[in-house]
């Protein structure tokens, strides 16, 4: 299989985001790697574009590799994708996706700007990885590359790919695929949150049609047959102890009937520009689990009757509230087409365990969480507990040994006469920790032949 690399950093070879390309070469010897170096050598294409179109037309899959650079990606990539369509590159259903680095400060912004240019291109885009800069240098992070790539393969083979949302089609329209579950594997059970109304006709074809073509039990669990007593007070009664000051059941009903099920798919028809009053009254009473991330690891999915592609506040919050929540989005149901994918991509994240891991949506919101448990974390007890069991103060000032570091080589990089003499030694040094895996993953890789 080939995979044709667009290196979009101006280093080229000296490319942090490049390290995480060079250490999949390593893991997956059935795939071959192609390596155009656009950043570095975009005064170069310019003249002449006929090696990388070659390239890009001739491969498999189609794989962007960049530093993001104030709020989206560099202006080498950016005139390298002006150089692709100029040049009328023959990218129709081939298969794209992208690695990205960075310190996860609006890097939704840049996977989405490369993502809208993929779809111009009419290519299958897969969502891609945003890395921090240091996580090859860890197991978690080699880990989360492994599972997404192996995901992009499963994919291409597959023919899973995002689906571009379209107007939404009138119910007259809206394809049946006719299938008739005879029986669901209860290997993993799923809820299907909704306000159903008797006369959401639609909303129920659209939930019927997932249930026949899902693989998995499923169980229908319609809040506006809940007897609520109330919207959240914001009283902080469950804080403490996790209760609701209501007596309706609320909590042990959410946590027995929804969270207790191995992935969730929430159904609802758009009105006044969101879910509804009722689906946000039952938001809100999700605090009884305060800031606790508690669904964390199960996928999410969402059926949708309305007009989803003109409300972009809606498709930010589903997306922010997914990778806060430490979910994997399996995509939004509004027509046939994205019902079969988002199915899909459902059932191999439950089967494989995949979350794709946080962007600026979801570290920046679980930073901001971070911080107010730790001040308040008298008052929230339960979420303090909880943050601190599962690692999420990660307080930048634990790196002491990190930060005297960072103070050695900003003195060394102020003075003018060592700088001179360093050359492209900072380059060099900034990877040799890198090349330090590299180097370990090849010999293992060579071990196990």
């Amino acid at each position: 299989m080939k995979i044709c690399v667009i290196n979009g950093s101006p280093k080229g070879d000296f490319s942090v985001t490049l390290q995480s390309v060079l250490y999949l070469n390593e893991l997956f010897d059935d795939c071959e790697f192609d390596i155009i170096n656009a950043g570095m050598q975009i005064k170069k294409f310019e003249k002449d574009f006929s090696l990388p179109k070659e390239k890009l037309e001739n491969c498999d899959i189609v794989l962007f590799s960049y530093p993001v650079y104030t709020f989206i990606a560099p202006a080498q990539l950016h005139r390298f994708i002006e150089l692709i369509k100029e040049n009328k590159v023959l990218l129709e259903n081939k298969f794209v996706s992208q690695i990205s680095t960075s310190k996860h400060f609006y890097d939704v912004t840049a996977h989405k700007y490369i993502e809208e240019n993929c779809y111009d291109l009419n290519m299958k885009y897969v969502h891609g990885l945003s890395c921090d800069m240091e996580d090859l240098l860890y197991d978690k992070g080699r880990s989360e590359l492994e599972k997404f790539f192996n995901f992009l393969i499963y994919s291409y083979k597959n023919n899973i790919y995002e689906t571009r949302l379209i107007k939404q089609i009138n119910f007259n329209d809206y394809i049946k695929t006719g299938n008739s579950k005879l029986h669901s594997d209860p290997k993993y059970k799923v809820a299907i949150v909704c306000d159903l109304k008797e006369n959401d006709q639609k909303l129920k074809t659209m939930i019927d049609d997932f249930e026949n073509n899902f693989p998995y039990e499923t169980k229908i669990v319609n809040i506006h047959n809940f007897a609520f007593q109330g919207g959240c007070l914001g009283c902080f009664n469950c804080a403490g102890s996790g209760k609701c000051i209501y007596k309706d059941g609320f909590d042990d009903y959410l946590r027995e009937e929804i969270n207790s099920c191995d992935g969730i798919v929430i159904a609802f028809t758009i009105k006044d520009h969101s879910m509804g009053a009722r689906f946000k009254l039952y938001d809100d009473r999700q605090f009884c689990n305060g800031h606790r991330t508690v669904t964390e690891g199960k996928p999410f999915a969402y059926i949708i009757n309305g007009d989803y592609q003109n409300e972009e506040n809606l498709r930010l919050i589903i997306e922010g509230r997914a990778e806060v929540g430490g979910n994997y989005l399996s995509g939004c149901i509004t027509d046939a087409n994205s019902l079969i994918q988002t199915i899909n991509k459902f059932t191999y994240a439950l089967e494989n365990h995949y979350v794709k891991p946080r962007t600026f949506y979801g570290v920046g919101g679980m930073k901001i969480f971070r911080d107010l448990i730790w001040v308040m974390r008298g008052i929230m007890k339960a979420d303090h507990v909880f943050y601190k069991k599962n690692g999420v103060y990660d307080f930048p000032q634990k790196q002491r040994g990190r930060m005297i570091l960072m103070c050695l080589l900003g003195s060394m990089i102020r003075n003018p006469k060592i700088k001179s003499k360093m050359g492209n030694k900072f380059n060099e040094g900034m990877l040799a920790p890198y090349k330090k895996v590299l180097n370990k993953t090849k010999e293992k890789e060579k071990s196990k032949k």
